[in-house]
């Protein structure tokens, strides 16, 4: 089989990078190969439904950019294709002296980024938004919404397929080969041939890069991000979404409190390390997805900087008291009976060799062939914007 483009991975940047290459160049052969019996089962089905602003990012970098474009990009979309989502707005709070510089730095960062409407609030202010949340300052951000990743999702095949491209599930590239002339994409299935290959299997990205690269700068290292929900009778607690000031060395933003497009509250999540690549539950261990992390020279370095971090956040995973005294910095009102247990996700984060925690987006490329790296939060916001960015150099080739 013979394709223009195939593309690993139906998770969302995987769906819109094809739909942008269908929507510039109409009538491309394109592929899109997941291993899984349906489309966005991992990252994407598994986040909390945040738009984000772009509030967070450095100036400049790919996710700053992409995010501000692709924030844009999909309101477009779901306007266009009915998709419910509510920019309803959020507090970034700070609890106590410590957190204010780094605040001070978010709202810079903000306003560099367009966020014109962004504003400082005072203690007595963050009542008017949250009455129930505490803080001694904070900042109002009016352009985060919420939504359902998974609709938007759906969205994007069903107009790849209108478009002509083609959507293959449970079936899984295993290898890769780039002849000069064409590149061979082996699968436990059959084999294909393409001009152009884009990787953006998410948790298992890395692997495939390996598959045709000798570069070994990065690995993918699972983050599992646990979850409560809210029992319906304290949901009044919060408005919208309320979340603190994050650590400025980690790239989670810290377990926070997010109203949902369904309905009901999230209270999450931490950051615990997986002990398997799709590592949702705390008893999932695979042997092989062990040795890789605690092999690579990066973690180490990385398990060493942040243990203490670390510890807490493994503490929060099998406490509920330690969780719950968490979200009481910011919601002082809420009680360990306040709480059920609610979902998981697994947060595919690329770690350097030099023990950095990559904060950006990282997109290489090695002739026909682009490889999505790092592809975290706000990756599903700035779908479109890196699709934009990945079928512009497509487009060239095919």
């Amino acid at each position: 089989m013979i394709y223009d483009v195939i593309i690993a991975g139906a998770g969302i940047v995987g769906l819109a990078t094809g739909l942008k290459i269908l929507e510039k160049q109409p009538g491309t052969k394109l592929l899109i190969i997941e291993k899984e019996a349906g489309i966005a089962r991992h990252q994407t089905g598994h986040n909390s439904g945040v738009i984000h602003s772009g509030i967070y990012y450095k100036p400049g970098s790919l996710k700053a950019t992409n995010c501000i474009t692709g924030y844009k990009q999909l309101l477009e979309f779901c306007d266009k294709e009915s998709i419910p989502y509510n920019i309803c707005g959020k507090v970034i709070v700070a609890t106590d002296e410590s957190e204010l510089p780094y605040l001070e730095t978010l709202y810079e960062r903000g306003i560099a980024n367009g966020l014109t409407n962004i504003r400082k609030i005072s203690k007595e202010e963050l009542k008017e938004f949250e009455p129930h949340a505490y803080g001694i300052k904070a900042i109002h951000v009016p352009y985060t919404g919420i939504i359902d990743y998974k609709v938007v999702t759906e969205k994007y095949a069903k107009n790849i397929i209108l478009n002509g491209g083609e959507i293959t599930l449970l079936e899984k590239v295993i290898g890769l080969y780039d002849s000069g002339n064409a590149i061979e994409v082996d699968t436990d299935k059959q084999s294909y041939k393409c001009h152009v290959f884009v990787n953006c299997a998410g948790l298992y990205s890395d692997r495939i890069y390996r598959q045709n690269n000798d570069d070994s700068s990065v690995r993918i290292i699972p983050f599992r991000g646990e979850y409560y929900k809210i029992k319906e009778e304290k949901q009044y607690l919060v408005n919208t979404l309320i979340y603190p000031v994050p650590n400025p060395d980690f790239p989670f933003l810290g377990v926070h409190f997010t109203r949902m497009i369904e309905g009901g509250v999230e209270a999450g999540p931490n950051a615990v390390l997986a002990f398997k690549l799709e590592g949702y539950n705390k008893s999932d261990i695979n042997l092989f997805d062990l040795y890789r992390i605690f092999s690579w020279k990066g973690f180490r370095k990385v398990a060493r900087k942040y243990i203490k971090v670390g510890m807490g956040e493994f503490k929060r995973s099998y406490s509920k008291r330690a969780f719950v005294k968490a979200l009481q910095k910011l919601l002082p009102e809420i009680q360990k009976e306040d709480l059920v247990k609610g979902g998981s996700g697994v947060r595919a984060q690329a770690i350097g060799r030099d023990g950095r925690m990559i904060d950006d987006f990282v997109i290489k490329q090695s002739g026909n062939i682009i490889n999505v790296l790092n592809a975290p939060s706000p990756a599903a916001t700035s779908s479109l914007a890196i699709g934009d960015t990945i079928s512009d150099y497509v487009v060239k080739q095919i």
